[in-house]
C-alpha cells in the first residue's frame, strides 16, 4: 500500500532508482525483459510510476522499448560500447584537466576511501559493486571542476557501460592491472600533475576498451566451434 504523502513524482523518482539500481547490479541480463505488472506488485505501487520509471531508464539507455514486448534491458554492441568509451575518454580527460588544480586534500581522501572500497570488493568477487564503485571513484576525482552537467552525462555513460566494466574485470582477468592504473591515477591527482593525470586517465579507458575487444574476438572465434560439434553430435 502506498503511503497518502508519495506523491506521483516521488513514486516514479522511487521506481527508476530501484529498476536502474537492480540493471546495474547484474539482476537483469541484457535483453531481458521487464514486465510492468511484475514490477508494480514488487514494488507497491500502480503501472503509472513504473512506466514513467522506464521511460526514464529508455532515456538515460539503460532501458530499449521494443513494440509488441515491452521494455527489455539494452543489449549494447561492440561498437556501440566502443562508441560509448571513446566519448568518456573525450569528456573525462577533459574535466580532470580542470578538476586537478581545484582538488583539495577532502577530495583525494574521499577518492582514495572509494578506490579502498573498490579494491575490497575485487577481493571479495562482489561482483555487483564493481562498476558502481568504478563510477564513483572516478567522478570523485572530476567533481572539484564543479561542471554538474559533464559529470551528469559521464554518471549517464558509466551506467551504460557498468555491465561490460564488470564484465571486462570478471572475464579478462583485469583486477591487478585495474588495482595498478587506479592507484597511479590517483597518485597523479595527489602530485597536482594534470597532463600526465589526463593522458594515464586517456590509457586507462582504452585499456579497458581493447580488454573488451579481446574477449569479444575470442567469443566469435569459439561459437563457430561450438556450431560445429553440435552438427557433428548429431
Amino acid at each position: 500500500m502506498n503511503n497518502v504523502n508519495d506523491t506521483p513524482q516521488s513514486l516514479t523518482t522511487t521506481a527508476t532508482e530501484s529498476i536502474r539500481q537492480r540493471i546495474l547490479t547484474g539482476e537483469w541480463a541484457d535483453g531481458g525483459q521487464l514486465r510492468q505488472d511484475a514490477l508494480a506488485r514488487e514494488l507497491g505501487m500502480s503501472r503509472v510510476p513504473i512506466r514513467e520509471a522506464l521511460r526514464q531508464l529508455e532515456a538515460e539507455g539503460l532501458v530499449t522499448i521494443v513494440e509488441n514486448r515491452g521494455a527489455v534491458v539494452t543489449q549494447l554492441s561492440l561498437p556501440e560500447i566502443v562508441e560509448l568509451l571513446r566519448v568518456r575518454v573525450l569528456l573525462e580527460c577533459d574535466v580532470l584537466l580542470e578538476a586537478i588544480p581545484r582538488q583539495t586534500a577532502a577530495d583525494i581522501a574521499e577518492a582514495g576511501q572509494l578506490l579502498a572500497e573498490f579494491e575490497q570488493a575485487l577481493d571479495h568477487r562482489d561482483v555487483a559493486s564493481w562498476g558502481v564503485l568504478n563510477a564513483r571513484f572516478h567522478l570523485a576525482l572530476y567533481r572539484a571542476a564543479e561542471r554538474p552537467q559533464t559529470l551528469a552525462i559521464i554518471e549517464q555513460l558509466h551506467n551504460r557501460t557498468d555491465r561490460y566494466t564488470r564484465m571486462q574485470i570478471l572475464l579478462t582477468d583485469f583486477n591487478d592491472r585495474a588495482h595498478r592504473e587506479h592507484n597511479q591515477l590517483l597518485a597523479l591527482c595527489q602530485a597536482k600533475d594534470a597532463i600526465s593525470a589526463a593522458a594515464f586517465l586517456r590509457a586507462h579507458i582504452l585499456h579497458a576498451e581493447e580488454a573488451l575487444e579481446a574477449w569479444y574476438r575470442e567469443q566469435a572465434l569459439a561459437k563457430p566451434a561450438k556450431r560445429g560439434r553440435k552438427r557433428k553430435d548429431g
